[in-house]
């Protein structure tokens, strides 16, 4: 019978890249970048890695589509490399290759690194997948901010939310974002935003703004994972372990079936319960110390606090409004380094990142950022829109 992997991988060094526009260094630069900062963590040498996962989501416009590239950028010489691609998740898919591979015995110490190099492509948002006879059967000529407005609709159908109300939801969850970037020196965006500028902001397709919707951005990150046996012989004492690692992923049934509302991420709510189970966690009301989702618009936050079963169902938006989510005074802190709407997005690298400021917060180490003593962080991707898509989940926690 299954066990899952808790507290079977440590993770003993991390590293994150600034993200942004980084037009003074390429995609093996960014890798180098994370790569470097994880080692140094982790203090050891880099011909310990006995295996290494690569995720990068656009080949077409990135570094192509094998792992030849990392390899190459981080000189691994000689040992497995994959490449792994699983859209917004991709980097947790990432972490879950390595860890597997830790937690299986097929190997002693594993690397995750995920990056992208997405400002150099010309385009303003993600480039269009229109490739002539290689155009996607997935989602033709779909546009991300209408498939995830479509899920502001069904919350607002579902649980008779005013529009009124709706927008000052998820103007917070932008405002919070903002609020909290500014103290995050590897952010893309850091600058405070008024709840006024939010409101008013040009519209991209109602009721989502101009600051409800994330950017996309350059970057790295990167994860070396261990047993926890192994990562005390190498010195290290306080420990942070994967307490679990899941993915749901779409069969199609939202949209095939009339069991689904559009009011919430069927994939996300599947993903947490297994997610919850593997950690032991009953309660992430008051369990959960901080979290990191997948805020590529404000109503995705919003509506994963539902997901998650952090709030209750339709009172997402009253948790909101009431700072609940807050980094001061919140109950379940969330996207305390920014998020994606001002961290940044570089798809491949996002999941390991969220990771990232959940492990220096469980240390200690998030500096202005720092809340005080969370016991579990959690981060959330959801690769695709609210109706076919991929929900992926990790949670940390310090090992006993």
């Amino acid at each position: 019978m299954a066990t899952g992997i808790k507290d079977k991988v440590a993770i003993i060094g991390m590293g994150c890249s600034k993200f942004g526009e980084r037009w003074d260094v390429g995609t093996d630069g960014l890798l180098a970048e994370a790569f470097d900062e994880a080692l140094a963590d982790a203090g050891i040498e880099k011909d310990r890695i006995e295996a290494a996962w690569f995720g990068s989501c656009i080949d077409q416009v990135n570094v192509g589509n094998s792992a030849i590239p990392a390899s190459m950028a981080l000189r691994l010489d000689g040992i497995p490399v994959s490449r792994v691609e699983n859209m917004c998740a991709t980097g947790t898919e990432a972490l879950r290759g390595a860890a597997y591979a830790v937690a299986s015995g097929a190997v002693d110490i594993a690397l995750a690194v995920g990056a992208e190099k997405l400002k150099d492509t010309g385009y303003g948002g993600l480039p269009p997948p229109y490739k002539g006879t290689f155009n996607d059967l997935w989602l033709p000529m779909g546009s991300a901010p209408a498939g995830f407005a479509q899920l502001a609709a069904g919350y607002r159908a579902r649980h008779g939310i005013s529009k009124e109300d709706l927008k000052r939801g998820i103007a917070h969850v932008s405002w919070k974002s903002h609020q909290n970037g500014v103290l995050s020196p590897k952010a893309h965006l850091r600058k405070a935003v008024t709840m006024e500028a939010i409101l008013q902001a040009p519209m991209i397709a109602e009721p989502l703004g101009l600051f409800d919707c994330c950017g996309v951005s350059d970057g790295a990150a990167a994860a070396i994972v261990t047993t926890p046996e192994i990562a005390r012989a190498l010195g290290h004492r306080d420990m942070v372990t994967i307490k679990a690692i899941q993915l749901a992923i779409s069969s199609g049934v939202e949209t095939a079936t009339s069991g689904w509302d559009g009011s919430h991420v069927r994939n996300t709510r599947v993903a947490a319960r297994r997610a919850y189970q593997e950690a032991g966690i009953t309660d992430p009301r008051r369990q959960i110390g901080l979290m990191e989702v997948h805020d590529c618009f404000s109503i995705t936050e919003l509506v994963t606090m539902e997901d998650l079963f952090i709030s209750e169902d339709g009172r997402a938006v009253h948790d909101v409004l009431d700072g609940f989510y807050d980094r001061e005074g919140g109950g379940v802190p969330c996207q305390v380094d920014g998020g994606l709407k001002c961290f940044g997005h570089p798809i491949g690298a996002s999941g390991l990142r969220m990771a990232y400021e959940n492990y220096n917060q469980l240390l200690g180490r998030a500096g202005p950022r720092q809340l005080s003593a969370p016991a579990f962080g959690l981060s959330h991707n959801l690769g695709g829109v609210p109706y076919q898509g991929i929900a992926a989940i990790s949670i940390l926690g310090l090992h006993a």
